[in-house]
């Protein structure tokens, strides 16, 4: 009898120190996760003119009484779903404010390829390991300024989530660019809006980055 006894006791001790085991190796998966580093950069309009007006209202939304690009409006419900930093590509020189002035300056970077000079930086690029990518197709392709920033760092084995807003034509031919651009990044599948619907999509983008595991 305490023999048995004793059997069943260490029996019982054995199962409590493997569920124990068990249980500090979910936290520590679980702590794994949360310490994943990301950064949330988006290009938006909104922020890159010298005073963004109602005629440029195709790219602007206006969000608890505050006028928010498209893009940055997708941004910003990425970085409140995943916890990540927000980063902002700002060009030292300001974009017109109005659409058609917009559309012309635009057209004139591409003719030329011009790579506008940033005045936003991130100093600790080497600490995260998962970068959302925001913009909006201007004349069916990447605005040069997005192509600045990542020719600015190097990116190899980082993760690059494409996020974009468009007017009709989709990704264009953004994703072939930025993979010309980072060659040794890992490009995962994106999210791309309408701008038409873009107000309205909080949802969709909350379950595409679910579908992503890249809710915290």
């Amino acid at each position: 009898m305490v023999k048995q006894c004793s059997f069943t006791m260490v029996k019982g001790f054995m199962v409590a120190v493997v569920l124990v085991f068990f249980a500090s190796a979910t936290v520590f998966a679980q702590g794994q996760n949360t310490t994943r580093k990301i950064l949330v950069v988006y290009f938006s309009n909104a922020e890159n003119t010298d005073g963004t007006d109602a005629v440029s209202g195709a790219s602007v939304q206006i969000v608890s009484g505050r006028k928010v690009g498209n893009v940055q409006m997708v941004a910003e419900i990425i970085q409140r779903t995943t916890g990540g930093d927000l980063f902002p590509i700002q060009t030292q020189n300001p974009y017109p404010k109005t659409h058609k002035e917009l559309l012309d300056y635009a057209e004139r970077e591409k003719e030329t390829n011009t790579r506008p000079i940033l005045s936003t930086h991130v100093r600790n690029m080497a600490e995260y390991d998962t970068i959302f990518l925001g913009y909006p197709i201007w004349w069916y392709t990447l605005p040069l300024a997005v192509s600045s920033f990542l020719e600015e760092y190097n990116l190899s084995g980082k993760t690059i989530i494409p996020f974009c807003v468009h007017g009709g034509s989709g990704w264009a031919n953004t994703i072939e660019i930025i993979t010309k651009l980072e060659p040794q990044a890992v490009i995962k599948d994106g999210f791309t809006v309408s701008r038409n619907t873009v107000a309205r999509s909080e949802r969709d983008v909350t379950a595409w980055l679910r579908r992503l595991g890249m809710v915290r």
